[in-house]
């Protein structure tokens, strides 16, 4: 009687946490969807990795009552490409679960619905961790900076200057 009491409460104090995943729904799958984010997309360069980033007009918020298969994420798709060119197995494979690791910590939970790609360079198997993070954080950062902007065609000239015809200056105000 006293191992079964005892059984149920090394149990309940050696359950291992459940491990922090990376969502499906925040990763970037389909070939077609890598290959839109590179024809299409801008990009942000950092010490260690190149960030490709292109923005989903068609992503809405998450509906309450929908398959996960069918819903359609707010936020941040993210995909990583590591090319052969970097290293052997070994090597990609661990870039890629350091970058995975730094995109889990620092993903924003809301804001711009975006399609993320992370290219590593070689120098990143050397950086220390804390070095990837902030500068996965700081890709982040600048992709929603730039994508919640307005776009320049929306802004309005302003109104103190006046053009003349066939002219690149600004008529001056003052001239009598």
């Amino acid at each position: 009687m006293a191992d079964a009491t005892l059984g149920t409460g090394l149990d309940s104090a050696m359950r291992p946490k459940k491990a922090a995943r990376f969502p499906r729904t925040a990763r970037l799958l389909r070939h077609s969807d890598f290959e839109r984010v590179y024809k299409q997309g801008r990009r942000h360069f950092s010490a260690s990795l190149t960030v490709f980033y292109f923005p989903r007009p068609e992503a809405q918020t998450l509906v309450a009552g929908t398959a996960p298969s069918l819903r359609k994420t707010a936020g941040l798709r993210v995909g990583f490409t590591v090319g052969r060119a970097l290293g052997g197995a070994v090597q990609r494979n661990r870039m890629k679960r350091r970058l995975r690791e730094a995109v889990r910590m620092s993903l924003p939970q809301a804001g711009v619905a975006a399609d993320v790609v992370i290219n590593p360079k070689k120098s990143l198997l050397t950086t220390d961790f804390a070095a990837i993070l902030n500068e996965v954080t700081r890709a982040f950062a600048v992709i929603e900076q730039k994508l919640s902007q307005t776009p320049l065609e929306t802004v309005a000239p302003p109104a103190a200057t006046k053009r003349i015809a066939g002219s690149r200056k600004p008529e001056a105000e003052s001239r009598s």
